[in-house]
């Protein structure tokens, strides 16, 4: 039997978990959730941000002396908070979407490469 967070994942539907919980969060303000391309305008910003991590922690550019460190947790936090935000907006069940992917890489990929 394989153990792995994609099964742990729909077995507890941890994806409508969080949906819910990025929704009561918007949900306490009079806004809502903001059009589908400003929430996308905002998955980049956090996508740069996390990339900037990245080349700081991995790559050659090193952070200046007066720049906050910042975890690279966090900003994959902050880009999964903003995807949720963007699916509620969209009403789309990520469980359903993600299990989508999880079926088609199984099949896709089960001979690309050599297993352990």
């Amino acid at each position: 039997m394989r153990f792995c967070l994609y099964s742990l994942a729909l077995n507890q539907s941890f994806m409508k978990k969080i949906q819910k919980q990025v929704d009561e969060w918007v949900k306490q303000y009079k806004i809502g959730y903001f059009k589908p391309f400003e929430i996308l305008a905002r998955l980049v910003e956090e996508v740069g941000e996390l990339a900037r991590e990245i080349n700081h922690t991995f790559g050659p550019k090193k952070k200046k002396a007066t720049e906050k460190d910042k975890e690279i947790g966090d900003e994959i936090g902050d880009i999964i908070f903003t995807l949720t935000c963007l699916a509620n907006s969209l009403r789309i069940d990520l469980d359903k979407s993600f299990k989508g992917v999880m079926d088609k890489v199984y099949k896709r990929d089960k001979d690309r490469w050599k297993k352990k």
